[in-house]
């Protein structure tokens, strides 16, 4: 454990180098993280391995960093701010989720049907394509300090965005594994897998925004918010433990209980609140990215074939066309219609996960658990590295992005 911990904090240390020296030719951090990943984990220098991944301390500290994540998205969901453009980030969400939904399902329902593959399996594929993954294009938000109306239309979305695609995918796999394979999760159980990470994330987050409110200095403020950030992580995990699994989104527990707390405080008090605990949120982004990368197989690259080539082409029309068709009839600024959907693209952390629970619901053995595992995780790497560019340029195009500003810049509870 101790051997484990040394390695981890190495590979932060790592990354962080590699991230500056990325940044030297003005790419974001973020692909030096994610390269450091791939580079020291199981599939190439083995160094961040298995041993630790799968080990229950490094699923508590990961547990802990998605809550402080959560902070970033949850701390933007006021609901005086969100009554101004609350109808138009939602139209904008449901746009773009039917859009890649139906766009992915479709283009694998006319491919599977051609190669004689269970139409179903298409409907998984669109579920699995719906999700978002947040850290990547948070990332770059708080590396460049991007400004505007794409970023404001993001850090919200990508919370409900997360919710209906938690929704779409069990209700999804739900169907199609019952009637092919004898069983998947019951669909009564789906939307407790919602409403149950908001009420566990909402109590600490009652009681963070009483202790909060109050004026505190930076140093005091980063302790007490770290504290409730443990107290939140703890519920969130000793939940999933007694469940057997990881059942609950933790990272939406994070979204809860900031989202509340940021709703009792004064919007000067939230800002002095994330400026005082960015140094951690900081570190633990660069933790998970790490985890991410490690995860994927750069071997799988050479290996990616015809699935994976229109999985990706797929999703991106989904989700460049369908934000846009949502930014037109919300009547969002120009800068929305042309370029958010340039900031949905990253998707891995999410798309792996959904992928487990699909290929364990089928069966590690079944045809249709092959195809979704090959696809995805080749999909995984090559659309995580091109994707972080196009993220970026998103920002750029918008007009958002200063760059001489980034997420480590902050100095640590002073």
């Amino acid at each position: 454990m101790i051997k484990g911990f040394i390695i981890v904090a190495f590979s932060i240390l790592i990354a962080m180098m590699v991230g500056k020296i990325v940044q030297k030719f003005k790419l974001p951090a973020i692909l030096g993280w994610l390269i450091t990943g791939m580079l020291i984990g199981p599939h190439a220098l083995n160094i961040f391995n298995s041993s630790i991944m799968d080990s229950s301390w490094f699923h508590i500290i990961e547990g802990f960093a998605e809550v402080a994540i959560g902070l970033i998205i949850g701390t933007e969901l006021i609901l005086k701010e969100l009554k101004k453009s609350g109808k138009q980030i939602i139209t904008i969400t449901i746009t773009e989720a039917l859009g890649t939904f139906l766009v992915v399902t479709l283009a694998f329902g006319v491919v599977f049907y051609i190669a004689g593959v269970p139409l179903g399996l298409a409907f998984v594929f669109g579920a699995i394509a719906l999700a978002t993954a947040p850290a990547p294009s948070l990332a770059i938000v708080k590396e460049y300090n991007t400004s505007g109306p794409v970023t404001k239309t993001l850090i919200p979305l990508a919370a409900i965005d997360d919710m209906v695609a938690v929704v779409v995918f069990f209700v999804v796999v739900g169907i199609v594994a019952s009637s092919s394979a004898g069983g998947g999760i019951p669909l009564w159980f789906v939307p407790l897998m919602v409403i149950v990470p908001v009420i566990i994330g909402a109590i600490p987050g009652v009681a963070a925004g009483f202790v909060l409110r109050k004026n505190m200095n930076k140093k005091t403020t980063c302790i007490v918010t770290f504290l409730f950030i443990i107290i939140t992580g703890a519920m969130g995990l000793g939940i999933n433990h007694l469940m057997g699994k990881s059942v609950f989104n933790i990272m939406l527990m994070g979204i809860s209980f900031s989202a509340v707390f940021a709703n009792m405080v004064s919007i000067e008090r939230v800002h002095e609140i994330m400026d005082a605990v960015m140094p951690f949120v900081g570190v633990f982004m660069v933790l998970l990215i790490i985890n991410l990368g490690a995860q994927l197989d750069y071997n799988l690259i050479l290996g990616a074939g015809l699935y994976t080539a229109i999985y990706i082409i797929a999703r991106a029309i989904g989700k460049i066309g369908g934000s846009y068709v949502g930014a037109v009839i919300s009547k969002a600024p120009v800068e929305v219609k042309k370029y958010l959907g340039l900031t949905l693209l990253p998707h891995s952390g999410v798309s792996l996960i959904f992928t487990g629970i699909a290929v364990s619901t089928f069966g590690t053995q079944s045809q249709e658990a092959v195809i979704i595992q090959g696809t995805i995780a080749a999909a995984a790497v090559i659309n995580e590295i091109i994707a972080v560019f196009v993220a970026k340029q998103g920002f750029k195009l918008a007009g958002e992005i200063e760059e001489n500003k980034n997420i480590e810049s902050y100095t640590a509870c002073q």
